[in-house]
């Protein structure tokens, strides 16, 4: 069958740009004598992440207990949790999965490593423990140098719980106007993360894991010595904000939403059947235009979006626009569309190849 003979709102992944996408990251981090280990939850679908660690990742990252489950169960045999967990219920869910699998978590809080530590100790376990480092996003992580070392200190004396290492995203790349500062802020990823890991190992305490990297900066921070791993996940597929940071082209872009043309209710507007609830409200970078890039029809503006309508803003060159049109649409941001999907559809050549069930949808817990 060809793509677009599909019902829609439908969610394809080309195949062939994926596998590319997948084998260029390997090819990297073989280059540059780094670990690969993806985030998973860019794709929630434990079939993308055995292709990934078959291509030489030695494992993946998820952000929830609830994904890192799936992916056990599905047989994936090393897994870093990059999410503080908390409260009692988890960290029962953490004691059954580790058995499963190599498991770490990250962790960047005293207290609640502690008890983390006591409640595996207790089971006579050790669990490893990934310290977040904070390096300008202002998210979560403690501040890098001295901070960052008093905590590798205090966890490295917790039984139940082995220091491994430390990890950083520095998430305002996504905000950057050029690609000169994505340079930047990617070169300076490296140079803080890998000096702090060397002054924790002037400490006295060994550091195995210097871990980084979205897929903006995965290839600037994992060139900087020192660093030991990278974890960029949107790559795999790609999307408008990678192509707008400039880390990706649009036939680097393997995930495609094909929408139907539904109404056409003025001259300068169109519906389409895919809203919110597949495209998802988020609007990317604040320098785009839309939710989504038309792919032969670059003109027309995504402009706004309901549950289940896309309004379409047309210019004077795309008046013939009719209902029942197909339209070929990149979403902003790849993760949180397959967040939304039950299935991916593969393709290859235009022509259905392939079924990908995301069994790791909804795990948030």
């Amino acid at each position: 069958m060809n793509k677009m003979e599909l019902d829609t709102p439908v969610a394809l992944v080309d195949l062939d740009i994926m596998e590319r996408n997948i084998e260029r990251m390997a090819n990297y981090a073989r280059s540059a004598g780094v670990n690969l280990r993806p985030h998973a939850k860019a794709h929630k679908v434990p079939a993308i992440a055995h292709m990934q660690i078959d291509g030489g990742a030695i494992g993946i990252t998820v952000a929830k207990i609830a994904e890192a489950e799936v992916m056990a169960l599905a047989g994936i045999k090393d897994i870093f949790i990059a999410y503080q967990i908390v409260g009692a219920e988890k960290l029962k869910r953490l004691a059954n999965l580790s058995p499963q699998t190599k498991l770490s978590v990250a962790v960047d809080d005293f207290e609640a490593a502690r008890i983390l530590a006591e409640f595996f100790n207790n089971r006579k376990k050790q669990l490893d423990a990934v310290v977040i480092v904070d390096l300008g996003f202002k998210r979560c992580g403690v501040l890098s140098g001295r901070t960052a070392v008093e905590l590798a200190k205090k966890i490295s004396t917790l039984k139940g719980l082995r220091f491994k290492g430390i990890m950083g995203f520095a998430g305002q790349v996504y905000g950057s106007k050029s690609w000169d500062e994505v340079v930047r802020i990617g070169t300076e990823e490296g140079e803080v993360m890998a000096d702090t890991a060397e002054m924790i190992r002037k400490s006295g305490i060994e550091v195995e894991v210097v871990s980084v990297g979205s897929t903006a900066t995965a290839q600037i921070a994992g060139s900087i010595s020192g660093i030991t791993e990278i974890r960029p996940g949107a790559y795999v597929f790609n999307d408008r904000v990678e192509m707008t940071t400039g880390v990706a082209e649009l036939n680097d872009c393997a995930l495609r939403i094909i929408s139907t043309v539904v109404s056409r209710p003025t001259a300068e507007r169109a519906i389409i059947d895919a809203g919110d609830k597949v495209f998802s409200q988020d609007c990317g970078l604040e320098r785009m235009r839309g939710f989504g890039l038309v792919v032969e029809r670059p003109d027309i503006e995504i402009e706004r979006l309901n549950e289940e309508h896309g309004i379409l803003k047309l210019a004077d060159k795309d008046q013939d626009i009719r209902i029942g049109d197909k339209l070929e649409i990149i979403p902003n941001h790849a993760c949180p569309v397959c967040n939304l999907f039950d299935q991916l559809i593969g393709i290859r050549n235009d022509q259905v190849e392939t079924i990908l069930p995301v069994e790791a949808r909804g795990k948030v817990s």
